[in-house]
């Protein structure tokens, strides 16, 4: 069995953490007439949930959606402030590098 490395332990509690938390933070809104709608977006914090589950398990296609979750995130940013494109922007970088080093590309091939 080919050991987890600590980077995709660490990444993936954080998306946990960061699903449960969002979701949770998005359904208390309250909804009033003209404003965006809580469920979508915290369906978008649902996807960080399962895809920091699925990395646990080793599932490929979760590392994947992390990052086009956090590309996501840098292309919603655009419509806000240039400092929130600039942070998403690390975090991208970041995620994608902790995520395609050659331990992590092979424990997602095991």
């Amino acid at each position: 069995m080919n050991k987890r490395p600590l980077a995709v332990t660490i990444i993936a509690c954080l998306f946990i953490v960061v699903g449960i938390a969002g979701a949770v933070a998005h359904l208390m809104e309250p909804r009033t007439a003209g404003s965006y709608d809580p469920l979508w977006a915290a369906l978008v914090n649902v996807v960080a949930l399962v895809s920091g589950i699925f990395m646990f398990r080793a599932s490929n296609w979760a590392r994947w959606l992390a990052i086009g979750w956090m590309l996501f995130h840098v292309v919603l940013s655009f419509f806000h402030s240039m400092s929130e494109v600039a942070i998403h922007c690390v975090f991208l970088a970041a995620l994608v590098y902790f995520l395609t080093r050659p331990d992590v590309n092979r424990y997602f091939r095991a």
